[in-house]
């Protein structure tokens, strides 16, 4: 039975692809999840926030691998490194192999906006530019988004659904249950009543489910 479909492989690597200058101490966040696809463990995705004052990095690294039948189907790898300036995007530089095609995104402020260089092409935006950044609440209220694989200002919108009870490492926790539309396939978020990011799930075709898990 063919577990993983060309569609699926996209959609996989889409989501996925969703994340110091003053004299402070800096801090140090580590968001540390399991990926799986349906209920067998495909990789990980793990973030590392370096947070002082104003100024912000995180250092973003994914590995997806999908077996069938012992066999390796699709691999999936992204590393990023992001400087933020308060909520906006001070610069970006992120690879991707996505099952052997290379991606290359080099983002930086050149005044008032953010140039974007993926080799390939060049784009300029204006105003302060996020990217799928899920650990940041901030990201919940804006209409478009920058895609860290490839490039591109994905236009996005964000509907609250509620309250609810999940698991997070073996407890139950009460979280706030938010979902992106507009991309290829949506995208659920869940945060703690103090905005902590807990969980992320999405559908893809076919049914299946990808969904991240904190360790």
């Amino acid at each position: 039975m063919n577990l993983l479909t060309p569609r699926n492989a996209q959609l996989i690597c889409g989501v996925a692809a969703a994340l110091c200058t003053s004299g402070a101490a800096a801090q140090t966040r580590v968001w540390d999840f399991q990926a799986f696809l349906d209920d067998a463990r495909i990789g990980y995705h793990r973030f590392t926030l370096t947070d002082q004052g104003d100024v912000r990095e995180l250092k973003s690294e994914t590995r997806f691998e999908v077996k069938v039948l012992f066999i390796t189907a699709y691999r999936y790898t992204h590393n990023a490194v992001e400087r933020w300036r308060g909520d906006c995007l001070d610069s970006l530089r992120a690879s991707t192999d996505d099952n052997g095609e290379k991606f290359m995104v080099d983002a930086v402020i050149e005044g008032d906006r953010l140039t974007v260089n993926t080799g390939k092409s060049r784009a300029d935006f204006a105003g302060c530019v996020m990217s799928f950044a899920y650990w940041n609440p901030q990201m919940l209220y804006q209409r478009q988004l920058l895609n860290a694989q490839t490039g591109k200002l994905d236009p996005t919108r964000i509907v609250d659904l509620g309250n609810e009870t999940i698991a997070v490492r073996g407890a139950l926790v009460a979280a706030k249950r938010y979902r992106i539309t507009g991309t290829k396939n949506p995208i659920d978020l869940w945060y703690s009543p103090s905005d902590e990011w807990l969980a992320l799930e999405s559908k893809l075709a076919g049914g299946r489910r990808l969904r991240y898990a904190l360790k």
